[in-house]
């Protein structure tokens, strides 16, 4: 059962990451990856290096103690990236995401997350659903952003 798990698991951050990297490719142009409008206060751009920081951090350098080492003040402050290289962070994110997962013991899920990230246990399991979800809340931002962005050129 919990082999399932995460071959789900596994099929949903491989087709969200993919879909964020065709996210990525749609914008009009480089700069409106970055552009800022009325209250929204995250760019596609500064979203997609959030997500790949995160999911890096939380499977690769938790999980899979790759060495990792997430700077998230960067995620949000970074600007003007070039999309070539976030379509490489996206490339490296979903590398990351499939050997943690390949190599995640399916018992691995139902023991505690090694890391209290709200300060309160949580299975491994209940945290990977959370970080699907996640990422999925950010996809859609980054859709609506593109499409306002592309709206707007």
């Amino acid at each position: 059962m919990q082999e399932d798990f995460i071959a789900s698991l596994s099929t949903i951050f491989d087709r969200e990451l993919t879909q964020l990297e065709k996210e990525i490719n749609l914008y009009p142009d480089e700069a409106s990856v970055w552009t800022l409008q009325g209250d929204i206060k995250n760019s596609g751009g500064t979203l997609c290096l959030h997500l790949c920081g995160n999911l890096q951090h939380f499977l690769g350098a938790v999980l899979n103690k790759n060495g990792y080492i997430r700077d998230r003040e960067h995620e949000f402050a970074a600007r003007a990236i070039p999309r070539h290289l976030l379509l490489d962070e996206i490339l490296k994110t979903k590398e990351t995401v499939k050997q943690t997962l390949q190599q995640l013991e399916p018992e691995i899920l139902e023991q505690e997350y090694p890391v209290q990230v709200w300060g309160y246990p949580v299975t491994t399991l209940f945290f990977l659903i959370h970080l699907a979800g996640h990422l999925n809340y950010h996809l859609g931002q980054v859709n609506y952003h593109r499409r306002i962005s592309a709206a707007s050129v």
